[in-house]
């Protein structure tokens, strides 16, 4: 078992591990995610579904992680949106590229926020020896995410949340110009504003917060159980 250090967010390489061909849009694969010795961390392959079903009797080691996904074609480059850096899901991608221990309890509860609207699709839960990791597939471009879950209690999820929502509004306010303009010279976006003032209205409640986190690990465990995760399916 890999100590887990690495929490790169992992995009797919939209072809098959075995054949090498590329997948087409709406195609349906599964994403295997293994132990990376070399890295003390995770490394991601995909397989067709045929090329799976060859090779998942007989591949070893077995993949710590892995599940159903539809391959969702991207769209062209001038037409991608670029993420803002200052968003909730801009400041999750920072935070986990740069993998500061300081930052593992906001990474949680920014995983959550954007499960709970939907960004990020909670695809399987593992316990390792040291914590548990919850993965999730990004609903547009199919990136899965691993989020540590740093065991918080409810009475500090609060404070957790109140953290972020000042990081939020301390980035959203460095990024504004004179006059309240980004540096780029356009105003804040609509959608990010009310996230970064409001961090807790993303939750309703502390206690709820963390509940449907438990629930979903429990269903995620309870449909990955018969054949390991691979009838969660995502899009990509």
């Amino acid at each position: 078992m890999a100590i887990i250090l690495d929490w790169k967010i992992r995009a797919t390489q939209a072809q098959c591990e075995l054949t090498g061909e590329a997948f087409s849009d709406e195609q349906e694969f599964y994403t295997c995610i293994f132990d990376d010795p070399e890295s003390d961390g995770f490394i991601r392959r995909d397989y067709a579904v045929e090329s799976w079903e060859k090779v998942r009797d007989e591949i070893d080691p077995k993949p710590f992680s892995f599940w159903k996904s539809t391959y969702k074609a991207p769209a062209k480059e001038e037409d991608e949106k670029k993420i803002d850096e200052n968003s909730i899901e801009g400041m999750l991608r920072r935070f986990t590229e740069e993998d500061d221990p300081k930052t593992e309890n906001a990474r949680y509860i920014l995983a959550l926020m954007l499960e709970r609207k939907k960004k990020l699709i909670p695809t399987d839960v593992q316990e390792t020896e040291t914590r548990r990791l919850l993965f999730y597939e990004h609903e547009d471009s199919g990136e899965v995410f691993i989020v540590g879950d740093p065991g918080l209690k409810l009475d500090e999820i609060e404070a957790v949340q109140i953290e972020v929502a000042g990081l939020l509004a301390d980035e959203e306010s460095r990024s504004r110009g004179p006059g309240g303009e980004t540096a780029s010279g356009e105003g804040p976006e609509e959608e990010d504003v009310p996230e970064a003032e409001g961090c807790e209205s993303e939750a309703e409640s502390t206690g709820s917060l963390h509940q449907e986190v438990e629930e979903n690990a429990g269903e995620n465990q309870e449909e990955c159980a018969e054949e390991g995760g691979e009838e969660t399916t995502k899009s990509e």
